[in-house]
């Protein structure tokens, strides 16, 4: 039993995903004093107020509704996926696309009973088990 929790334990994702974990909770801090420190008092700048709007609030038949709040939140949150997507994101899936090209995919042919894509050299369709003819790779012979 415990050599059984010891191998899941020692498997490569669950260090990963605890130490994604962990690296996304100190980052989550970092946007977040980068967004409450530069960006909502640019926004409060903006707008013709300090930057904070907890205070406001309008009343309606006696019960206050603090819209102010709902209104720093909502900043800090789109701000914050701002932030991460063009900072984080965007520079990860170019990084990705440059250095990590993708392969070619195999060609693909409808099947001829459901026409459900199949690679070409298929013989048996995934989808509805017809049997089919795989088509022989086009070999191109070049004279020299």
């Amino acid at each position: 039993m415990l050599k059984g929790f010891r191998d899941f334990m020692m498997r490569g994702n669950v260090i990963d995903m605890a130490v994604g974990v962990v690296i996304g909770a100190a980052f989550t801090g970092v946007v977040t004093g980068f967004v409450s420190a530069f960006l909502t008092p640019l926004v409060g700048v903006a707008v013709g107020a300090a930057g904070d709007f907890k205070n406001y609030a309008f009343s309606v038949g006696g019960v206050t509704f603090p819209y102010g709040q709902f209104l720093n939140v909502l900043i800090a949150f789109v701000l914050t996926a701002a932030v991460l997507y063009f900072f984080v994101v965007l520079p990860v899936t170019k990084a990705t696309a440059r250095y990590l090209p993708k392969k070619p995919k195999a060609p693909r042919r409808p099947c001829p009973e459901c026409l459900t894509e199949i690679p070409e050299a298929a013989r048996r369709c995934a989808a509805c088990t017809a049997e089919v003819e795989p088509v022989e790779p086009a070999v191109i012979y070049t004279q020299r």
